[in-house]
């Protein structure tokens, strides 16, 4: 009913840099906060950047002044841009939405994107 696309992970070299998006589509009223999430082997998933639909974000310590969450509400779709890249950013990369299903429906629901590979290499 509702999925959410990834697309613009790669392999880079450290100082490089990338531009993830994901996309919603399919049948739902509207579209509250989204956000980055990101799991290297071995590790905790870990939260890097959320947005509310009003445009205020909010970042982990570790990606601030590197990264910058954006959104394009008219698109439905969610942006992480991803300066100076280090090794230790090397992780799957998800995106999530949380998405209001009908007009009288009271709670959100948390869909996932299916993740993106990001390497960065030394």
């Amino acid at each position: 009913q509702v999925q959410l696309v990834e697309s613009g992970g790669g392999l880079v070299q450290a100082g490089g840099s990338l531009r993830l998006s994901c996309a919603a589509s399919g049948t739902f009223f509207s579209i509250d906060a989204m956000g980055w999430w990101r799991q290297a082997p071995g590790n905790q998933r870990e939260l890097v950047a959320t947005i509310t639909s009003g445009g205020r974000s909010d970042y982990a310590d570790s990606v601030k002044d590197r990264f910058t969450i954006s959104r394009d509400n008219a698109k439905n779709t969610v942006y992480l841009q991803m300066n100076s890249l280090k090794p230790e950013d090397t992780a799957v990369y998800y995106c999530n939405a949380d998405i209001r299903a009908s007009r009288t429906d009271i709670f959100n629901f948390r869909y996932w994107g299916q993740g993106t590979q990001v390497t960065v290499s030394s």
